[in-house]
């Protein structure tokens, strides 16, 4: 999936440049102090990236049911990748810890992506027609509005999302609101699989070809990108370079 594989690349490309963003803002390295957490400008990218990633997951989702149609909906590949996913999260938790005590990371966008995986793939008989999946992701996106309660404020619950306020944490993805984007995706996904194949699955010219190598290894980079540009930033300023 060529074009797929690229359309991810494309938000890791973005996703890897506001981390640094982030980072040089972090070790005091802007002209001018830069609010990642309140400021549109920043808040509106990370919802456009993390709406990017959902969205390309869902895709993939469905390309990958509709390639395996006649075989299990939940084979040993599957739940391969999954135990990547959810290790990984596991691995961010930590490493957020050491690094963000007060505001570690205990359910962010891999935490998300595991979960809402296991729905997508439970939501996948609705793909047929299409259109109860559009409406369950319209709703999983309106749930949060009016829904919310202190019960699910704490780290043990607000995972789900319907909590009355936002956490004190450096990611955040919870399944609700979020699981609506992944299933619009799961929707898309399965529509153009079976009317507009090539437009996922076609090749990319060839200065898209990285992009397309990045996407396929989004995992590995999103787990790498950050120790190495953190690494970078500590070693210049132990060595005094900034």
């Amino acid at each position: 999936m060529d074009r797929l594989d690229a359309l991810r690349g494309v938000a890791i490309v973005w996703m890897a440049a506001y981390h640094l963003c982030f980072d040089l803002n972090f070790f005091h390295l802007f002209a001018h102090p830069q609010n990642f957490y309140a400021d549109a400008f920043w808040t509106t990218q990370r919802t456009a990236i993390v709406s990017l990633f959902l969205l390309c997951a869902g895709l993939g989702q469905a390309a990958a049911l509709t390639a395996g149609a006649a075989g299990p909906r939940w084979p040993a590949g599957f739940w391969r990748r999954w135990a990547q996913v959810a290790g990984c999260a596991l691995l961010v938790s930590a490493g957020s810890a050491v690094m963000f005590p007060r505001g570690w990371i205990s359910f962010g966008v891999l935490h998300g992506i595991a979960v809402m995986l296991l729905l997508c793939r439970l939501a996948w008989p609705l793909a047929r027609p299409g259109w109860p999946l559009v409406l369950l992701g319209a709703a999983a996106l309106a749930s949060p509005l009016g829904l919310e309660h202190p019960f699910f404020d704490t780290r043990l619950t607000n995972w789900v999302g319907l909590v009355t306020h936002k956490p004190i944490t450096e990611d955040y993805v919870p399944v609700l609101p979020w699981l609506g984007v992944m299933l619009w995706g799961l929707a898309a996904g399965a529509w153009l699989m079976q009317h507009r194949r090539a437009w996922l699955a076609g090749a990319v010219p060839a200065a898209l070809r990285p992009l397309a190598v990045l996407g396929r290894w989004s995992l590995a980079f999103y787990m790498l990108h950050q120790p190495v540009f953190i690494g970078t930033l500590e070693a210049g300023r132990a060595l005094k370079l900034w």
